[in-house]
């Protein structure tokens, strides 16, 4: 085990204290698989509640590549791809999990990690107006994330011009909601989750990154967006035989606003962080308001730091300087910021 503070990621811990406790508390219990006991329907339920959506479909899955690949296959035709932005996650951290499964991901360009309404109108009516749009592939669906890979965030207002050019197509919007918690949690966001709901076709509630032990919950907040889609998690792998184990995790979660709560945490790790950075002048590439946080460091920097932090490579800048991401989550101590800004 590692002396040095862990500032990777958000998904290097097991799982929230009350979890862990309900889960043993549950443990020898028989309960029907698949997701179909009562500890996986409360959580729906609660789900449901949370989004006020009362007819929302709601599944769990394993992961969030899992999560992608299922939700878009459902989504999409054959002839169809789904369009995300250049640095979306499924365009560059997926392994081209979507190709493999026989969809192209389309990319547009991107702002501080974001597509625009225009320019995903553009890109659907360039496909109609194209006389060859027949040998090509068509934009089937739009594909982003909350927050986004760069940390930053949709406002409510683009997100509703974007669920306008959606509807207008005639095609779902999809969130990937992965570090949702975080997104919901920071001060500056205006997208509440009924907001989600309400603009989005399809979108899931993040857990292995904010504070479950693994899974994903995947709202359809209309009946019947995705017929069949049961059957499709379990032929893309994503199911889990113990339903429960998801949800219970989710059940908790949204059981006396522990989703909030955890989000809140590991917001104000980060800012305090992020002020931390300033008062000591180091630079940061990405002006992300969440749990991510991207610092400007020469190599010698880098490397004297990564003796006491963990920290995760981002890029290379083309002056010879790198961008590392430290990244709270809902397990960061004040104890571990301390020692942070220490070592800074």
């Amino acid at each position: 085990m590692s002396d040095k503070l862990c500032f990777a990621s958000d998904y290097m811990e097991g799982a929230h204290p009350a979890i862990l406790k309900r889960m043993l508390e549950t443990n020898l219990e028989h309960t029907a698989g698949y997701g179909m006991d009562p500890y996986s329907e409360s959580a729906r339920e609660k789900i449901r509640a949370a989004c006020r959506a009362p007819e929302a479909d709601v599944f769990f899955l394993v992961g969030g590549t899992q999560t992608n690949a299922t939700v878009i296959d459902a989504l999409l035709r054959p002839w169809q791809g789904v369009v995300a932005a250049e640095t979306g996650h499924i365009a560059t951290h997926e392994a081209g999990a979507i190709e493999f499964g026989g969809h192209k991901v389309l990319t547009l360009p991107q702002r501080e990690g974001k597509l625009s309404a225009a320019d995903v109108a553009g890109c659907v009516d360039a496909w109609r107006r194209d006389d060859n749009r027949e040998h090509t592939v068509m934009p089937g669906m739009v594909y982003i994330s909350q927050p986004t890979e760069y940390g930053t965030l949709y406002s409510l207002s683009e997100l509703e011009a974007l669920s306008a050019v959606c509807r207008e197509a005639g095609i779902p919007l999809y969130l990937d909601g992965a570090r949702l918690a975080y997104a919901l949690a920071t001060p500056s966001n205006d997208a509440a989750l009924p907001d989600i709901a309400r603009l989005c076709d399809a979108f899931y509630i993040g857990g292995t990154k904010c504070g479950a032990l693994l899974g994903e919950a995947v709202v359809f907040p209309r009946r019947g967006t995705a017929p069949h889609f049961f059957t499709l998690v379990k032929q893309h792998g994503a199911l889990l035989a113990k339903g429960r184990v998801a949800g219970i995790q989710f059940d908790t979660l949204f059981t006396d606003g522990l989703y909030d709560a955890i989000g809140k945490s590991a917001i104000a790790a980060a800012d305090r962080i992020r002020r931390a950075l300033d008062e000591k002048g180091y630079a940061q590439a990405i002006p992300s308001p969440t749990n991510q946080i991207f610092v400007v460091l020469s190599p010698e920097k880098a490397k004297a730091l990564s003796r006491r932090v963990e920290m995760g490579f981002w890029e290379n800048l083309g002056d010879g300087r790198v961008v590392m991401r430290l990244a709270t989550s809902w397990a960061t101590t004040d104890g571990d910021v301390d020692g942070l800004i220490q070592a800074l």
